[in-house]
């Protein structure tokens, strides 16, 4: 293998048909970067059904081209129909790059597309460094349970595959270019080959509007709530404060919040104006999802927590009484 014959970075677009996902988008703008150091083009690859308003998000982020994907078997998201998918077009045109959105469904297929292509997936990396040494991108991610920071490079193989945070880059739209190249590709997969099929669909019960990443207050709970009953009242600051909730992975394993809302290595990287953190350890492994928030507000009744040694403001003291004060003073204002 030559890596001289790969050329090209590829940013994933994922979507609902009805809107863009804010991660692939966040992608491309870090990916145009990469490209203006490389002198590789930005190809942002999709399977059609998006309205022309939000393909127009994905062109303002300064991509070069567009790969528009029809074909049969993407009616909802299935793990065979899209390895097999990137599987077809990496063997056809040879990328040097292709980043995709750690979200749920890119969790799924990037690993398993990678491998069919006998090549590397490094999975939630949190920064993308092009060595112009080498020629390798260098994806970098927190290892040994947030102990220390890894970096990991795919040096003989192509394409370098990579899965990224959500949250993790800034969505800064360089502007749209004015000659953009839109590439058509027909490629079926047969549903009768999948080895899964939808039988049902439930919509998750938490707040469908939830994104932590875009939001500017967060209220953040630990394991230091009781349990569920409590949750309503921190619900109800986010709500006075203008803001959502969000939690530990304790949180999620303990079945108070969904998985969407957890933040740290293990989940969303957030950025908030204002975060107000109650029972909260300040394990590292949820600190590296909050490295870039705002003011940051400790409640704990333990004054040797962790938290404390990130936050700008701490409050020792009971966090459903202190949750309580602030609701008051928030409601007689």
């Amino acid at each position: 293998m030559d890596k001289r014959d790969y050329k090209n970075m590829w940013v994933y677009i994922e979507h609902d048909g009805k809107t863009v996902s804010t991660v692939s988008l966040e992608l491309c703008c870090e990916a145009r970067k990469l490209c203006d150091v490389t002198g590789d083009k930005l190809i942002a690859v999709m399977v059609e059904g998006l309205p022309e308003s939000e393909v127009k998000k994905i062109r303002e982020c300064a991509i070069d081209g567009m790969m528009i994907v029809s074909g049969t078997g993407y009616e909802t998201y299935n793990n065979d129909a899209y390895t097999n998918l990137f599987t077809v077009l990496c063997q056809k045109y040879n990328p040097s790059a292709v980043f995709v959105g750690g979200t749920t469904n890119g969790r799924d297929f990037a690993p398993r597309f990678a491998a069919r292509l006998n090549t590397g997936c490094t999975s939630d990396a949190i920064q993308v460094v092009y060595n112009p040494e080498s020629g390798d991108i260098e994806f970098i991610e927190p290892a040994v349970g947030g102990k220390m920071m890894a970096v990991i490079t795919v040096p003989v193989l192509r394409p370098q595959v990579g899965t990224i945070r959500p949250g993790t880059f800034k969505y800064e739209p360089a502007g749209e270019k004015a000659n953009i190249e839109v590439i058509h590709e027909a490629v079926n997969f047969d549903p009768a080959q999948s080895r899964t099929k939808v039988l049902k669909f439930v919509p998750e019960a938490d707040d469908g509007s939830v994104n932590l990443a875009e939001e500017e207050v967060i209220v953040c709970i630990g394991n230091g709530i009781t349990g569920a009953e409590k949750l309503p009242k921190y619900q109800e600051l986010a709500e006075l404060l203008g803001g959502k909730v969000g939690g530990t992975r304790p949180m999620f394993d303990r079945g108070i919040l969904p998985f969407k809302q957890m933040i740290g290595q293990s989940g969303v990287v957030v950025k908030p104006k204002l975060m107000i953190s109650f029972g909260v350890s300040g394990a590292i492994n949820h600190t590296a999802g909050i490295k870039d928030a705002g003011l940051v507000i400790a409640v704990n009744a333990d004054p040797e927590a962790a938290i404390f040694g990130v936050a700008d403001y701490g409050i020792v003291g009971d966090m459903d009484e202190i949750c309580d004060l602030m609701i008051a003073a928030l409601k007689a204002r």
